[in-house]
């Protein structure tokens, strides 16, 4: 299990500080961070996020208005050093509120309840299939016979070793159903198996006889899931 976490603080030691505490978590693994919610609201517009640590007092957008605007959200922990807002969050139906200065066992304690929540769900293994929805049916495919996802207009393609299935599936839904571990989004219409990637060269990804764009807002998050 991994849980993909961005960080919204803009105090560089209180950042400093959770980074630190998040790393020590095995199952957590920051994929962006951000000193003001606006960046943050366009990171989400095309990454997949599962939980957000929020600072509340930001200068410009406060963490309430990000939590305002944002309304399919990820899971959401608060960080303040107020705790008269904590009634507010809730409001919100946040996992949880650490008030600053908070310690690194009262951090466990949040996102420990968060990790249960995970584990709710079965993750998919590499050698487990799923089901395709097509037009007309529904079409079990190996998980580890998947090369890549392609987005079509209102369409999906899915290209296997053997074969390509078109779905109305979007890239939220399979995400949803692949292993974190094994698939990422890579562009606004790619997600590739990381386990098929070939060749990465001058922002591309060879998979086969296909070449494959690295979105400029993927990138950096691209290059930390292969450990770059």
């Amino acid at each position: 299990m991994q849980i993909r976490v961005i960080a919204i603080e803009d105090e560089p030691l209180a950042l400093k500080k959770l980074i630190s505490f998040i790393e020590k978590i095995n199952y957590l693994k920051v994929t962006a961070t951000f000193d003001n919610a606006i960046d943050a609201i366009s990171y989400l517009k095309s990454n997949e996020v599962d939980l957000i640590f929020l600072d509340i007092q930001m200068e410009e957008f406060t963490g309430i208005q990000f939590l305002e605007a944002v309304h399919n959200r990820p899971k959401v922990i608060i960080t303040s050093a107020y705790s008269e807002y904590a009634i507010k969050g809730y409001e919100f139906d946040v996992a949880d509120y650490l008030l600053k200065p908070f310690t690194f066992e009262r951090f466990i304690k949040a996102v420990d309840k968060i990790a249960e929540d995970f584990k709710e769900v079965d993750q998919p293994t590499m050698s487990d299939t799923i089901f395709i929805k097509t037009e007309y049916r529904l079409e079990k495919v190996k998980i580890a016979d998947i090369l890549y996802i392609e987005g079509m207009s209102e369409y999906l393609r899915v290209h296997t070793k053997d074969k390509k299935l078109m779905t109305r599936q979007n890239f939220k839904s399979m995400a949803g159903i692949l292993p974190h571990d094994h698939f990422v989004r890579v562009h606004k219409s790619y997600m590739v198996a990381i386990d098929q990637i070939e060749v990465i060269e001058r922002n591309r990804i060879t998979i086969g006889e296909t070449k494959i764009p690295i979105g400029e807002s993927y990138k950096e998050a691209f290059y930390k899931v292969i450990g770059m």
